[in-house]
């Protein structure tokens, strides 16, 4: 049953806020583990403008059952008007590493 388990994506203005946000969703239980890709050029469109932003990226594992309450979270912390956050679930890998997300996320 590996579905059940998420990786989410999330952009961050710098290192200090992705820092933040990750040791919040780790120190709850939200998510088992946060890594942070630093270096990320960003290419979007904002407000009717193509806009540029160095970004750093979260990779956020967690569980299907943490997924709203993760992402609300994001929303409450994040400093963007509309932060990104984008599940998928994952379809396959290690066990005893997937069985350790779902034990580190188990809601209390």
């Amino acid at each position: 049953m590996t579905a059940d388990v998420q990786l989410l994506l999330c952009t961050c203005p710098d290192q200090a806020t992705a820092e933040g946000l990750a040791e919040g969703l780790v120190g709850t239980g939200l998510a088992a583990c946060v890594n942070i890709l630093p270096g990320l050029l960003s290419v979007y469109r904002w407000q009717d403008q193509v806009e540029t932003a160095d970004e750093v990226l979260m990779l956020i594992k967690t569980t299907a059952a943490r997924v709203a309450e993760l992402t609300a979270h994001i929303e409450q912390q994040h400093p963007y008007d509309v932060p990104e956050v984008i599940a998928s679930p994952i379809v396959g890998g290690l066990e005893a590493y997937l069985d350790w997300v779902r034990t580190c996320t188990t809601a209390s």
